[in-house]
């Protein structure tokens, strides 16, 4: 899959991912390689057809069906590919790289590798300069992790898989964020206070107002962090069409909440208010 600006212009390349789109709007995400064939309920298309095209091209099926082919975005990469847990949705991530404040050259770390998802937005956030360090827990998801973050990051040179149990304490220091999708985030917070830097930021992303709670007074407890916030995000599609403009009759609603809390130094004596 590309990765510079450059290799994301021009023809399609064997290797790479292409998505395919209907006039149904439906996605078919597939890499091209030389000799094979994309398979639809509309027929067939071999990948020569593709190869060599140019994006936004309509390439028809052996049954006239014709398809949009693009290069994926992050966000269709990840709502496409392979899963070996559930992911965090597009619009989570979104909200996440903004809430965690995330910049080029920031050291990150995370705790959840999951599918891979989170770990590919962090790694275009903080590009080749940054670095993500991310703790799994289970050997056994790191392969097929690793194999979708290539497909959409082929250089991951600036990224550190540690098989640990963060909540057992964190090695790194002078951390610019910490970025968790764990059950338990409360657990991480002593060690977080020794990783980050002063003014850090701890974001947790968390599935139920239950965790949150327990987190937020956890925050408070600790002495050490401060202006924390929860937001849950919401998505809604729109129909727009020459007679008819309407909300969709689906939505993204409720995946997640985001806490996020910023680190701070302890105060001087004499600072403490009554």
């Amino acid at each position: 899959m590309p990765q510079t600006a450059a290799d994301r212009r021009g023809p399609f390349r064997e290797g790479e991912f292409v998505l395919l789109v209907d006039f149904k709007g439906r996605r078919y995400l597939t890499q091209l390689t030389q000799g094979d064939t994309f398979y639809t309920h509309m027929g067939h298309i071999a990948h020569e057809a593709i190869l060599g095209g140019d994006e936004g091209s309509w390439i028809a099926t052996n049954k006239d069906h014709l398809l949009l082919a693009f290069r994926p975005t992050l966000a269709d990469f990840v709502l496409e590919m392979p899963r070996t847990r559930q992911v965090i949705y597009p619009k989570d991530l979104g909200g996440i790289l903004i809430q965690a404040d995330l910049f080029p050259g920031a050291r990150v770390l995370e705790a959840g590798l999951g599918s891979g998802a989170l770990t590919l937005a962090l790694l275009r956030a903080v590009g080749e300069s940054g670095c993500v360090v991310s703790y799994e827990l289970q050997e056994s998801v790191v392969e097929k992790a690793m194999a979708n973050i290539h497909s959409m990051v082929p250089q991951t040179d600036n990224l550190t898989v540690k098989i640990a149990d963060i909540y057992q304490g964190i090695e790194e220091r002078d951390l610019d964020r910490i970025v968790l999708d764990l059950p338990e985030p409360w657990h991480v917070i002593p060690g977080a206070g020794e990783a980050l830097v002063p003014g850090g930021i701890f974001l947790s992303f968390l599935p139920t107002v239950l965790q949150v709670q327990e987190l937020v007074i956890a925050f408070q407890d600790s002495g050490i962090f401060q202006r924390v916030e929860t937001i849950e995000l919401m998505l809604r599609t729109w129909h727009v069409a020459r007679r008819s403009v309407r909300p969709d009759h689906r939505m993204v609603g409720h995946t997640g909440f985001l806490v996020t809390a910023r680190k701070t130094l302890p105060k001087a004596k004499g600072q403490d208010q009554e």
